[in-house]
């Protein structure tokens, strides 16, 4: 199912529950669904997020520095919700009426 959109549509889709999430849940949840294994997947699905953000379709609503290593140990963790332009942009793809 997920195999056959975008990454970034699918990122968008999961937003769409209007609930705010980090990026390494939604990082976790991108390789799970894709079966990308590895720090260089990793890396590329939380770009496809900050890209997402910076055209306004995710807003950065949270911050903190990976202490544990969730994600990365000492780089900064985000968390997003998203927007009103994201909900229209994922609703113009097609991923689920809004």
């Amino acid at each position: 199912m997920a195999k056959n959109r975008p990454i970034k549509f699918r990122i968008l889709e999961l937003f769409l529950d209007k609930k705010e999430h980090w990026n390494y849940e939604i990082v976790s949840k991108i390789q799970e669904e894709y079966a990308l294994k590895g720090n260089y997947n990793r890396d590329s699905i939380n770009f496809d997020i900050i890209e997402l953000a910076s055209g306004g379709m995710l807003k950065d609503v949270e911050q903190r520095v990976d202490e544990e290593g969730i994600y990365k140990k000492g780089f900064l963790l985000h968390k997003y919700v998203i927007t009103d332009f994201g909900k229209v942009r994922g609703s113009d793809a097609c991923l689920r009426y809004i």
